[in-house]
C-alpha cells in the first residue's frame, strides 16, 4: 500500500515528522523504505552540520531558524499546504547533506552549453558542451587534481602540481593555459601558455606554447603547432585539423543535441575545417558539402549520411 501514496502525501508525512508529530516508527509505516532512509539522511545532515566550525554555525543557525518558522506555520496550514511550506527547506537540506557526506563535486554542461567554473584555488575551467569535471573539495588544497570527460580549457593559478585526469591520459602543470579534449578514443592537448606535461599510453611529452599533441584510436601521438591564442570553440566555432570524420560528427552531436547515422560513409576520412555553434543547417552544410556527403533529416533531430 505504501507505493500508492502520492508525492504530496509523502511531503505531508515528512512535514509532520520534522515537526515532531510523527515518530520514526510511525513514519516508516507510512512511506517506502527508500524514502524512509532518505529522510534519516536528511536528519543526519542537520546533526552533522551542527558540528561544523563556528564560522559556519551562524549561517546554519539562520537556516534552522527559517525552517523552524516554516514548521510553525505548517501546523496551522491545511494538510495539502504543508508540502509548499517545507519544500524549499527540504531541497536545501538535502543539498547540504550531499555536500557534507560526499566531498566530490561534479560539474557538467549540457548539449550546446558552455560553462565557466572557478576552482577553489582561483584556477578557472571553461567547459565545452556535453562535458564534465569531477574533483574532491576536501583534498583540493594538497592535491589539485580533477577528472575530465569531454573538453575544457584551463587557466591554472601557479602553485602545487595541477593534474587533469582522463581515460586517455594525464596532463600535469604548475601554472599555465591549455586545452584538453578527451572523448572516447580521441585525446588532444594544446598548450597556450607556460608548460604542460602530457602522459598517455606510457609516453611522456612536455609542451610549450603553440605545441599540440593528439592520439587517435590508440595510435602513436601526432604533434603539430597552432597559431591560435585560444580554442576556437570558446568563440562559437569548432575547428579541426586533419581529424577523422567520426570525431567531427561526435562534436556536431554534442553541440546541437542531434543524432547522425553515418554507417553508410567512410568515417575515417580526414576533415580540416570548422563549423559554427549558432546555426545547425550552416554547420552541417559546411562539414558535409565539402566532403561530397549528403545529409537528410528523416526524423526530427535524426540525420542520415550518404555518398553521392
Amino acid at each position: 500500500m505504501k507505493e500508492e501514496f502520492s508525492n504530496n502525501n509523502k511531503d505531508v508525512f515528512l512535514a509532520q515528522w520534522m515537526a515532531g508529530e510523527l515518530t520514526d516508527a510511525e513514519l516508516k509505516k507510512l512511506v517506502s523504505e527508500d524514502d524512509y532512509m532518505a529522510y534519516l539522511k536528511l536528519r543526519k545532515g542537520i546533526e552533522t552540520f551542527e558540528s561544523l566550525e563556528s564560522s559556519t554555525k551562524a549561517s546554519f543557525s539562520e537556516i534552522q531558524r527559517k525552517i523552524s518558522e516554516k514548521k510553525t506555520k505548517v501546523r496551522r496550514l491545511k494538510m495539502q499546504q504543508w508540502s509548499i511550506g517545507i519544500a524549499a527547506s527540504i531541497i536545501l537540506l538535502f543539498g547540504l547533506f550531499t555536500l557534507l557526506g560526499n566531498h566530490v563535486t561534479v560539474l557538467e554542461t549540457q548539449f550546446g552549453e558552455q560553462k565557466t567554473i572557478a576552482l577553489l584555488d582561483g584556477s578557472e575551467v571553461i567547459l565545452n558542451s556535453n562535458s564534465k569535471i569531477t574533483y574532491d573539495t576536501k583534498d583540493w588544497k594538497d592535491h589539485r587534481s580533477l577528472t575530465l570527460q569531454g573538453e575544457a580549457f584551463f587557466k591554472v593559478k601557479k602553485g602545487s602540481a595541477f593534474k587533469v585526469l582522463t581515460d586517455n591520459g594525464t596532463v600535469q602543470v604548475l601554472g599555465t593555459q591549455f586545452n584538453v579534449n578527451s572523448r572516447d578514443d580521441f585525446f588532444e592537448v594544446v598548450c597556450y601558455e607556460g608548460k604542460v606535461r602530457v602522459d598517455s599510453k606510457g609516453e611522456a611529452n612536455t609542451l610549450q606554447p603553440t605545441n599540440s599533441v593528439r592520439r587517435i584510436n590508440g595510435f602513436a601521438l601526432e604533434r603539430w603547432q597552432t597559431s591560435e591564442l585560444n580554442p576556437t570553440w570558446m568563440e562559437g566555432e569548432s575547428s579541426f585539423k586533419s581529424v577523422p570524420l567520426r570525431y567531427v560528427i561526435l562534436a556536431l552531436e554534442s553541440q546541437y543535441q542531434i543524432r547522425i547515422d553515418a554507417d553508410s560513409i567512410d568515417q575515417n576520412t580526414r576533415y580540416t575545417g570548422s563549423f559554427t555553434h549558432h546555426n545547425l543547417k550552416l554547420a552541417l552544410k559546411t562539414v558535409f558539402k565539402s566532403l561530397d556527403i549528403q545529409y537528410n533529416e528523416k526524423e526530427k533531430g535524426q540525420f542520415y549520411l550518404s555518398t553521392k
